[in-house]
């Protein structure tokens, strides 16, 4: 009951004028933030927080403005993976796997529309999941240390294999390439440069916005030109801007189990939605792709990390508002936005500042109807994207790109070096070499290097530390077994079959 009176007290914070115009407000801006390769969410609180301070708005009223700005950047990311194979950020690459490809059936509408849809029910489940199991996931997540992430990483790229199918050298070879590319720059332990080639603009690495751009869009805009130059096919279009019953019935469950999925990630702090993404889309792949559709048009594809990577985000505010340690890099900027405050987040911040918790938390069931009710409607209008003709199109997308990667470090090397990717992403498309499985392997590589050695820095390089606490043990046992029963399973099935032809 004590929940219960507490959400009602939240209910009355959010429901008050303001509180819903900055909502409405909040969710619009991230939508539109989120539709634009580059910025993401992070970029988006970042650039209303000062906003928010200035204009004095009460804390809470602020709180609210942000987190509707963050779950509407995961909504918004979604429709350019979609509907211009652009991932807005890297928690909407898996979308695009199967997005995209439902977007050139002419099916963009249905795919945005279940996506909307997806999104909703993952931000809801995990916001009750929020209200419900607060205090003790959020010491579960305590439990994880740097041993536990490695494990946790080791499992992600487990789950990698899912994405392989008929391709495991060329998903290898990408995978590869991302782990080469993730270990640019300065050591952080050592300081010692890699793999710069005593550039300095190599120095800090390669930045994420700069490898996805290259790889998708640059490479999506030269395969654009090559089918203009050779006939290519125009998209057709189905007049379906909304999902039917059938198709809601096919994705109901994988939205369901991703939303839980994506919530639990989202949870532990640092692993974030694109870990999030990747194990729903694989797990869903496994379980349910009994025909091999996924990766060409599958709407289970497009549901699935939709549902997680929103889950996770909203999962992202359990370490934040009961421990004080932010669960993403997005919730750690509103952490900053706090302390603006003079409010300290932690298990104290329930009991000092109930109004301003609760009332975040009743936001968010708020903020998510209006995201939905805003984007369904608005489905007709961005397929209308897929109309615009190539030579206006690929203009557009390569300004935006542009602008896009030269924003974050304001110089031309980025330019050049979104330029070369984008070759190299074009070629690797010819080859069929998947891009998937290369970009997580960049997101991840970094994240899986620092846990490692982090682990083996305790224990000055004793492995045993890898396997030692129950958590660890599970993962690792989880990931064998992702890598290992399909394998078994498809041995077992082909023993059969050859038995029964001998017989």
């Amino acid at each position: 009951m004590d929940i219960l009176s507490y959400l009602a007290t939240g209910f009355g914070v959010a429901l008050q004028p303001i509180n819903l115009l900055v909502a409405t407000l909040g969710a619009f801006i991230g939508t539109v933030v989120g539709l634009l390769p580059g910025l993401g969410p992070i970029n988006g609180v970042a650039l209303l927080l000062p906003l928010a301070f200035a204009l004095k708005l009460p804390p809470e009223t602020a709180l609210i403005l942000l987190a509707a700005v963050y779950i509407g950047c995961e909504y918004g990311g979604r429709i350019s993976s979609i509907l211009l194979n652009v991932p807005g950020d890297a928690s909407a690459i898996m979308t695009a796997l199967d997005g995209y490809p439902m977007a050139r059936k002419g099916l963009g509408g249905v795919a945005l529309s279940i996506s909307a849809w997806s999104s909703f029910v993952g931000s809801m489940v995990a916001t009750a999941g929020l209200v419900i199991a607060m205090p003790f996931l959020a010491k579960w997540a305590l439990a994880f240390g740097p041993a536990e992430y490695f494990a946790l990483m080791v499992f992600s790229f487990a789950c990698l294999a899912g994405l392989v199918g008929d391709k495991p050298v060329k998903a290898l070879l990408a995978t590869a390439i991302g782990l080469a590319l993730s270990t640019i720059g300065v050591d952080p332990n050592s300081g010692v440069y890699r793999f710069t080639f005593d550039s300095v603009h190599l120095s800090d690495g390669i930045q994420f916005i700069v490898v996805v751009i290259g790889l998708f869009s640059i490479s999506e805009i030269l395969l654009m030109l090559e089918g203009a130059v050779h006939g290519g096919a125009t998209i057709p279009n189905t007049g379906r801007t909304l999902f039917n019953r059938k198709e809601f019935a096919l994705t109901w469950w994988g939205t369901l189990r991703s939303s839980v999925v994506g919530f639990i990630v989202g949870v532990l702090p640092g692993a974030g939605a694109t870990v999030a993404s990747a194990i729903a889309y694989s797990m869903e792949k496994r379980l349910t792709d009994k025909e091999g559709t996924f990766g060409q048009g599958d709407i289970r594809g497009v549901a699935a990390p939709e549902a997680a990577n929103n889950a996770s985000a909203n999962g992202s505010f359990v370490p934040m508002l009961t421990l004080g340690v932010p669960g993403s890099s997005t919730t750690a900027v509103m952490m900053g936005a706090l302390t603006l405050y003079n409010i300290t987040p932690g298990p104290a911040l329930f009991e000092q500042q109930p109004g301003l918790v609760w009332g975040l938390i009743a936001s968010m069931f708020i903020g998510n109807v209006i995201l939905l009710v805003m984007n369904i409607p608005l489905v007709g209008v961005f397929t209308r994207m897929l109309n615009v003709p190539n030579w206006s199109l690929v203009p557009g997308i390569l300004a935006i790109s542009a602008v896009g990667v030269y924003s974050v470090h304001a110089t031309t090397f980025d330019l050049v070096l979104m330029s070369l990717l984008g070759i190299v992403g074009y070629l690797l498309r010819k080859c069929d070499v998947p891009m998937a499985p290369l970009i997580l392997g960049f997101v991840l590589g970094g994240m899986m290097e620092q846990n490692l050695r982090r682990a083996l820095s305790i224990t000055n390089g004793e492995l045993a530390i890898l396997w030692e606490s129950p958590i660890s043990i599970s993962l690792w046992i989880c990931a064998a077994a992702v890598v290992s029963v399909p394998l078994m399973y498809r041995l077992l099935v082909r023993n059969r079959r050859q038995a029964l032809s001998a017989a």
